[in-house]
């Protein structure tokens, strides 16, 4: 429980504390897709969806409602069309047209899934359609945070007098995706409305979950094309934008189209990029895609231009579309000079990095900032609270190959949660994040504090980051890419303020490495159940462990007991009989035994494949913590009882250079021990065991 805060006067608001005044991100409501088909199937009636109502509180309250037409009716599209299709075949045909919402972030980068069907169809559920088992309602599936969350709709959607859809619209107006997906992106959002501002990459991410590159054209890397190359020839959607803005504000104001034919403050879709062999050289041309399915570029390499004449005819025909579809091709010259940024959003962070085929480790942290906890701010103005910020600690692990001397690529991704049901009602706040190295010096410092892992106030005004050059973004999220030496590093994500609050979720993509909360104190008033806060905790205890207790005594107890039960494998009875049948010389004082229970909760812990079983590889794991724990079990039963008191157990955690608070003691008792609050070793092993897997 929370200690009570000091009385204050009423004129003296105290400082923001507890869950009751911190606004927690609230997510979509959940609805079961399936089952509320097949209850529409059995009652043969089509479904109406009354967390998203056909009525005006679904399209918003402000401007948007003055554009409407004035008999704003919502029809099925079976109503709209005698043949309506769910979703084409071709990818020609899932082509979309933007609608009265001036959206073109989200059609942008709706454009870039339709080049990638795998993508699409995870966003996309297939197997619906406006003819067998249909029922009125739809599904769609979108990443939220970490997690993908399913949206359902029905498909009663805006139209006019004339019938004609308000919102988005296909090139072939009987095809319904794309309405359909606008208004469950619409429903996951709050409304119509909040769709109006917004930016490609924050769509990019909620369709596919990715991590995104964002590159200032102005200032392009010399291996640009290289960077598309690679982009396009993996699993990577691409954006872009012109103007001077990252917002489509045009597209809520007044539009305006240049006399190059491009729109400014516009989002575009890149759609492809091809080397052509020309009269005077090669050219390399990027392809893009209007939105609004019309108005196209009319400079060189456009449908009109007599760059074309360059090439050879099989060439020209085979990339030159005369046609007003919103699809056009410019020379990479001229894209750099034309648009701002560029977008790359890849399901895997190896774009930056010339080494293909690798694997990548995923690592998310969910965090806060709390005012008076947690809201440390950043360091701007010699901010004496900045160390309270939440600390990840990282460890970069070299790659296993003759590379593994040299740096290692790592994308870290700060992404702050909205408060707001409505995305728009909640302005993002100017987040970015410190990485800071540390030294050898500083660890050790650390874990003899066994009570705290944050590093100090003092360790941040000693010491540089490694990204210098902080940028705070009023963004969703803020990613940089990073070339690591392996090694221990702490990030500490901040608002730029002090004292704002919001809830966050960081990630990391690396070859190899760990990543680990530091120890923070939450004032929300709800129980936290331990973790695991020392940096090097697994790897300095294990390398201990290896030290004190490998050796070809030890080879050989393994392979004895491995050979008794002839399999490399053993399930939990032969762990219960291999343990039980062991002759403990040292530990005499007590007798130690392994119920079934705990054997099959331990091979529960360490079973790493899920097999059933424990390998020989997973059984040494668990007979070097075993020692280990025993060693530190006796040593701190100080009444040679065979059990840990409440005061013993707290000792012996300590021990063990863990850092728990004594609440999750004392809970862990609760759980563990037998009426008396007392642990045996049995009991005790099956604690720590999980909480080293829960760090």
């Amino acid at each position: 429980a929370m200690p009570l805060l000091p009385c204050l006067k009423k004129k003296q608001s105290p400082v923001p504390l507890g869950k009751s005044i911190f606004r927690k991100h609230t997510p979509p409501v959940q609805q079961n897709y399936q089952a509320l088909l097949e209850t529409c199937l059995k009652n043969r009636c089509l479904f109406t969806d009354d967390n998203f109502p056909a009525d005006i509180s679904s399209i918003g309250t402000g401007a948007l409602l003055k554009k409407l037409p004035r008999n704003l009716q919502w029809k099925r599209p079976h109503d709209l069309h005698r043949n309506p299709v769910f979703c084409a075949a071709n990818r020609k045909q899932l082509d979309l047209c933007q609608g009265l919402l001036k959206n073109c972030w989200f059609l942008a980068a709706l454009e870039a899934l339709t080049f990638h069907q795998d993508i699409l169809a995870a966003v996309v559920p297939q197997n619906q359609s406006f003819e067998r088992k249909y029922a009125g309602i739809f599904h769609f599936q979108f990443w939220h945070f970490g997690e993908w969350l399913d949206v359902v709709v029905d498909d009663r959607l805006p139209v006019n007098e004339a019938g004609e859809l308000v919102f988005v619209s296909s090139v072939y107006k009987n095809v319904f995706w794309g309405a359909l997906l606008e208004k469950a992106y619409a429903k996951f959002y709050g409304s119509y409305e909040d769709l109006q501002l917004g930016q490609v990459s924050e769509a990019l991410v909620d369709f596919t979950g990715g991590v995104n590159i964002k590159i200032k054209l102005a200032a392009a890397p010399p291996d640009l094309w290289d960077i598309l190359t690679r982009a396009t020839y993996s699993r990577s959607l691409m954006g872009c934008h012109t103007g001077l803005f990252l917002f489509c504000f045009s597209c809520t104001q007044t539009t305006k189209v240049l006399k190059n034919g491009l729109v400014a403050g516009h989002a575009y879709t890149v759609t492809g990029i091809r080397k052509v062999t020309c009269q005077y050289g090669p050219e390399n041309l990027v392809r893009l895609r209007n939105p609004w399915g019309r108005i196209e570029w009319k400079g060189d390499w456009s449908d009109s231009s007599c760059k074309w004449e360059l090439l050879s005819p099989k060439e020209k025909i085979l990339l030159r579309k005369k046609k007003e579809d919103g699809e056009f091709w410019m020379s990479l010259q001229d894209f750099k000079i034309h648009f701002v940024d560029l977008v790359i959003c890849k399901l895997t962070p190896d774009l930056m990095s010339q080494e293909d085929g690798k694997k990548w480790m995923y690592s998310l942290k969910s965090g806060r900032w709390v005012k008076g906890s947690t809201a440390g701010g950043s360091l701007r103005g010699c901010n004496g609270t900045f160390w309270m910020n939440p600390q990840y600690w990282l460890k970069v692990l070299p790659e296993d190959s003759k590379k593994s001397l040299g740096s290692c690529n790592v994308v870290i991704s700060l992404m702050q949660k909205h408060s707001s049901k409505h995305r728009n009602r909640a302005p993002h706040l100017f987040i970015g994040f410190g990485l800071y190295k540390v030294g050898r010096i500083a660890c050790r410092a650390l874990q003899s504090k066994k009570s705290n892992r944050k590093l100090p106030p003092a360790f941040f005004t000693r010491h540089q980051p490694v990204n210098t050059h902080r940028v705070f973004l009023d963004d969703r999220e803020v990613t940089h890419d990073f070339h690591l030496k392996p090694g221990a590093y702490v990030i500490v994500p901040s608002t730029l303020e002090p004292q704002q609050e919001s809830e966050f979720i960081l990630r990391v993509f690396s070859r190899k490495h760990v990543l680990r909360s530091g120890k923070a104190s939450l004032a929300t008033g709800a129980v936290f159940l331990p973790q695991v806060h020392a940096l090097n905790f697994i790897f300095n205890i294990s390398k201990e462990i290896v030290d004190k207790y490998e050796g070809k005594i030890w080879e050989d107890f393994f392979t004895k007991h491995f050979e008794q039960v002839g399999n490399p494998e053993i399930n939990a009875v032969q762990l219960q009989r291999i343990l039980n049948n062991i002759s403990w010389r040292n530990f005499q004082n007590f007798h130690l035994s392994f119920s079934l229970d705990a054997c099959q909760g331990i091979l529960a812990l360490l079973d790493l494949n899920a097999s059933g079983t424990l390998s020989i590889q997973e059984f040494r794991v668990l007979w070097k913590r075993l020692l280990f724990y025993l060693e530190v079990f006796q040593k701190k039963d100080t009444s040679r009882s065979g059990k840990l008191d409440l005061v013993e157990l707290h000792a012996a955690v300590q021990e063990t250079d863990i850092s728990l608070s004594n609440e999750a003691c004392n809970l862990m008792a609760i759980r563990y021990g037998d009426p008396e609050l007392k642990i045996s070793f049995e009991r005790f092993l099956c604690f720590m065991l999980r909480v080293e897997i829960m760090g």
